[in-house]
């Protein structure tokens, strides 16, 4: 049987909810610097507005277990997202490149200073996307970086003949339940309030904690099937 990826809670600056997914099977992520309560398994940078000096120090501060560097987004920056990476595995056991490149994963090592590399495929969203096609994943270990969970399994199944999903991180169950909306297994969606969760100024935490039960449970049967 497949092993399940791990899955990721991606967010900084709450501690109740980080609790929620923990005690759901969730690994805890996020993206620094920030303020976070308990220790990171993974860590993201902001891509859009890359603070390399304040990122490192921080992954030294944290130390994950798993860290994105600067994403590759043209051929000629691969110097330096390779820079990025080597300064990274100080402090980290794998780390993740974000290959936007088509037709260039080739050019990238297995690993930097004995830490494996492993590509973080950016699932497509308003926020960011990879335009490479899945084929060129071949035969790497890949994470699932952001996206909806039905995104992700939806990519997971497309990758899953030709390679090894590790895992998935994400945080759209948070921005859903602040609106009592929770995912649902059964049905592989987001649903609207369900009854047995009362309205009231717990809403938002009742609705997170049942996505996290909810997408474990599909996952788990996803990988099983």
């Amino acid at each position: 049987m497949a092993t399940r990826p791990e899955l990721i809670f991606c967010a900084a600056g709450n501690r109740q909810y980080t609790e929620f997914a923990i005690a759901s099977g969730f690994r805890y992520g996020a993206r620094l610097p920030s303020r976070v309560y308990y220790p990171i398994w993974f860590a993201d940078q902001n891509w859009r507005r890359p603070d390399r000096s304040g990122y490192m120090r921080a992954l030294e501060a944290h130390r994950p277990y798993m860290a994105t560097v600067l994403d590759w987004e043209q051929p000629d920056q691969l110097p330096e997202v390779l820079d990025w990476a080597e300064e990274a595995s100080q402090w980290t056991d794998a780390v993740l490149i974000v290959p936007k490149v088509i037709g260039a994963i080739e050019r990238l090592p297995r690993s930097i200073n004995a830490r494996p590399l492993v590509l973080a495929y950016s699932v497509p969203t308003r926020y960011g996307a990879s335009p490479l096609p899945l084929w060129e994943l071949a035969g790497w270990p890949v994470h699932l970086l952001g996206g909806s969970p039905m995104q992700q399994m939806h990519v997971y199944l497309h990758l899953r003949p030709i390679t090894d999903v590790i895992s998935a991180d994400g945080n759209m169950l948070l921005t859903s339940s602040r609106y009592g909306v929770f995912f649902d297994a059964s049905r592989n969606c987001w649903a609207t309030r369900d009854p047995r969760i009362p309205i009231g100024p717990d809403l938002c935490y009742r609705a997170f904690e049942r996505s996290c039960q909810e997408i474990v449970r599909a996952w788990d049967t996803l990988v099983g099937g």
